[in-house]
């Protein structure tokens, strides 16, 4: 009950209130920990940075009731298009280079926040875990050499050549358990990691057969995920992780559909794959279908192309429940699915490479007797223009209160982290 009072004197409800309409505020903050100086183009354009810490979000139910924790991905970095328009200059290594990205700062080392929220409409930074080798050294944002899938080739701010760093975490989304420890998921290579209380990785699970690419690693590899997951699209790996609330399973998807057979079905599928796994064995249990939405569904960006649909969250509210965060660049929707009602396709030949025509061609999943999981739309951001775009992370407190949380890609476009709490939805099992 004392949770639940605090939870209200922080939202500014009163108890009339709490059975009423969906409720949307918003928070900001002037933290000098979100400041991370201004860059200075070859050019002598000046580019102000800010922290991103919103890739992804996490509420456990022994947390404070106005704490959050959330993760950073891998620093401010740009596709050579992207550099072009914010230094309005080309980039000498771009032309010749594929696969190109920009480090800006590459010394950056992914990390996770513990995030206050304040009754006076602000948050606050309360700690920082830095992701760290088993020997204590902080970790880097840089891709990793991969031979098995696509990889990016890093190019500093002056466009000369950085070297791919085996130890490098792309950290898109956060969950804490119990104990204290911590999963990540990685987006850039498709990986799941457990890491200690204090940010040092215990253990990456990667696709199976992909564990060379890893060789030398500080922290130990092991291959426990689908082999087919080495087929992602450069940068949509996994960028979804929930766990159950008694901490049995954790549930991961893919960011998007794979390139299975070819970036031709990527672009133009809507099957994204989610995964079930038993935590102590790390087995796989189960693997559903979730179908991305069209684009002209999202309101307030409406893009044209498939790929530009995507799923950046997950976050648990029953059992084998969850809510599930599919977006664009403005628009984000909150979809609950329920995964006893869909088919489990795990084991079966939709996760063998060969397999034609493959799970991501197929564009009536009726035909192939899969079942999606069924989703029920529980709130859209085109309704609330003031919500940022490029919502990343989502974290239930109690009373079925959300908190929603920006990637601002740490200010490379201007934006600022904003958390938005969302008040009044209900997730009760019928």
């Amino acid at each position: 009950m004392r949770s639940r009072l605090l939870l209200i004197a922080f939202l500014g409800l009163s108890t009339a209130a709490i059975a009423s309409e969906i409720s949307v505020r918003e928070l900001h903050s002037d933290d000098t920990l979100l400041s991370m100086g201004r860059h200075r183009f070859e050019n002598g354009r000046i580019l102000n940075l800010n922290v991103g810490i919103g890739s992804g979000a996490f509420h456990h139910p022994e947390d404070p009731p106005n704490v959050i924790w959330t993760v950073g991905d891998r620093g401010p970095n740009l596709t050579c298009s992207e550099f072009r328009s914010a230094a309005q200059a080309e980039l000498p290594g771009c032309r010749d280079t594929k696969n190109a990205r920009v480090f800006l700062t590459p010394s950056y080392s992914p990390s996770i926040y513990r995030v206050l929220l304040t009754e006076a409409g602000t948050f606050r930074i309360t700690d920082v875990v830095t992701l760290k080798d088993r020997d204590g050294v902080p970790l880097s944002g840089l891709p990793n050499p991969l031979t098995s899938t696509t990889s990016e080739t890093p190019l500093d701010g002056r466009g000369r050549p950085l070297e791919r760093d085996v130890n490098g975490i792309d950290a898109e989304a956060v969950i804490r358990l119990t104990d204290g420890t911590f999963w990540i998921a990685d987006e850039n290579s498709p990986s799941i990691l457990h890491v200690a209380a204090d940010g040092r990785i215990v253990t990456r699970h990667v696709p199976q057969g992909t564990e060379t690419d890893y060789a030398g690693a500080r922290y130990d590899v092991v291959g426990s995920l689908p082999t087919i997951l080495a087929k992602r699209q450069l940068n949509r790996g996994i960028e979804s992780l929930a766990v159950s609330r008694d901490e049995r399973f954790l549930f991961f998807i893919m960011q998007s559909p794979l390139a299975n057979p070819d970036t031709t079905a990527f672009r133009t599928s809507r099957n994204v794959r989610l995964f079930k796994i038993e935590r102590t064995s790390m087995q796989i249990v189960g693997e559903y279908v979730y179908e991305l939405d069209e684009p002209k569904t999202f309101r307030r960006d409406t893009p044209k192309d498939q790929a530009d649909v995507r799923i950046s969250e997950m976050v648990t509210v029953g059992p084998d429940r969850l809510l599930v965060l599919e977006r664009t660049e403005a628009t984000t929707k909150l979809y609950e699915i329920n995964l006893a009602d869909a088919t489990n396709i795990h084991g079966t030949p939709w996760d063998e490479p060969s397999t034609e025509p493959s799970l991501e061609q197929q564009a009536v999943l009726a035909d192939a007797k899969i079942v999606p999981v069924p989703k029920t739309l529980r709130f859209d951001t085109a309704d609330y223009p003031k919500i940022a775009g490029k919502t990343e992370g989502v974290a239930m407190l109690a009373d079925d209160t959300l908190v929603l949380i920006n990637d601002d890609d740490f200010g490379i476009g201007g934006a600022h982290t904003q958390v938005v709490v969302v008040h009044g939805l209900s997730f009760q099992a019928p």
